[in-house]
Formats: structure tokens, C-alpha cells, sequence
């Protein structure tokens, strides 16, 4: 694989300058930003404090995917992403779940079947296709919200509004290339502000979860 290969996959890339993509890279901002907020918020829990160290690297990665265009920066930009659901899963598993260690363990591993299976589903749609990885993301936020919701019913909300703010934040990633003709600029940088949003938020769901020793009340 040639690692420095170049993509154009953005209404806003018109070429393969550095600041090609001005508007998708500075809106990275966004996870750099939440990431610091709640590393403050969240300072003396490591497992938050990792979730937020995650967050950090998915924000720089994004911003030199965006700015780079190559392929090693796109692995730069979604290998935090697999990242950061891995380990908010494990920690749902562990910490609000409260499986053991070994569950938690082949709950997150489950992620990789469930993913590889719906993956190809939702790419029967036109639509769903466009953005099929991410779209397993709030499905699955949703299901966890179910089984949580009368034992921990504040958390299982969380879950709910973080998956409807993810559903926003897909659909507008996945319409970037076909609003180019009517809006130049694109809407992937709204993705970013989304994601910025909703990650930080549900590491706020699951700290405040923890901080409520398990209770759901916030």
C-alpha cells in the first residue's frame, strides 16, 4: 500500500494544497476543545481521563487527514475513532453494565462480529452506505439504552440523546458530497462539531454514571 497516496473524498477539497479543506480542518477544534473540558471535568478518573486522551487523538488525527489527505493520515484519523468505541464500550460493559472483566472483555470483542455483519446490511441502502461503519454507532447506542433503561434510566437517556445527536451528525456527513453544486463549502465540517459534541458528552454520561455509584441519578 502506498502510504502517501492521496484522497479527495470532500465537497471542500478542490486540490491537494495543505489548507485545501480550511473550514474541515479548524473545525477539528471541536474535539480538542471537549477533550479538554472534560479532562478537567473529569481530572482524578483515569478511565475518563483516558476516554478524553482518545478524544484528543481523534481530533488531531481528523485535522491531518484533512489538511495531509494521504493514507497514513487517514489511519491516523480513524484508528483513534475504533479507538475511542472500543473503549467507551469496555468501560459501559464494565462500569454501567458491571459485567467482570473477562464479559466486559468479549463484549467490546463482539463489537468487530456485530460491526462486520451490519456493515454490509446497511450498505444495501444508497444512503446508509455512505456512512455504513458509523451508522452501527447510535444502533447500538440504542440498544443499550433498552437494556439500561429501568435499572439506570438517567444513563439510558444519555445513551438516547447522544445516539440522536450521532444520527444528526451521520446524515450530515453523508449528504457532504451531494449538496457541493448548491453549497460549495460542504456540511463534513458539521460532522466534526457534532462529534466534538456528542463524544464529549458521552464521556460525561458514563463519568456521571460512575460518579452516581451506579445509581443513574445525576
Amino acid at each position: 500500500m502506498d502510504w502517501t497516496e492521496q484522497f479527495d473524498g470532500y465537497c471542500e477539497r478542490v486540490d491537494f494544497t495543505y489548507w485545501s479543506e480550511p473550514v474541515n480542518a479548524l473545525t477539528n477544534a471541536a474535539f480538542i476543545v471537549a477533550a479538554l473540558i472534560m479532562a478537567y471535568r473529569t481530572r482524578g478518573h483515569l478511565p475518563s481521563q483516558l476516554l478524553c486522551l482518545i478524544l484528543f487523538a481523534i481530533g488531531t488525527g481528523s485535522y491531518l487527514f484533512h489538511t495531509h489527505a494521504t493514507a497514513w493520515a487517514s489511519l491516523s484519523d480513524v484508528a483513534p475513532i475504533g479507538l475511542y468505541i472500543l473503549t467507551y464500550l469496555f468501560l459501559v460493559n464494565f462500569h454501567i453494565v458491571g459485567w467482570p472483566v473477562w464479559a466486559s472483555a468479549l463484549g467490546t470483542a463482539a463489537f468487530l462480529p456485530y460491526a462486520a455483519v451490519m456493515v454490509p446490511l446497511l450498505s444495501l441502502h444508497p444512503f446508509l452506505g455512505i456512512s455504513n461503519f458509523y451508522w452501527t454507532v447510535p444502533i447500538l447506542l440504542i440498544v443499550y439504552a433498552a437494556l439500561l433503561r429501568r435499572k439506570h434510566p438517567a444513563t439510558a437517556r444519555g445513551f438516547v440523546i447522544g445516539a440522536a445527536i450521532l444520527i444528526t451528525s451521520i446524515t450530515l456527513r453523508s449528504i457532504d458530497m451531494q449538496v457541493c453544486d448548491a453549497f460549495p463549502l460542504g456540511t463534513h465540517f458539521l460532522w466534526h462539531i457534532l462529534n466534538g459534541l456528542m463524544l464529549g458528552y458521552m464521556i460525561h454520561v458514563y463519568h456521571a454514571h460512575v460518579l452516581a455509584g451506579g445509581s443513574g441519578e445525576r
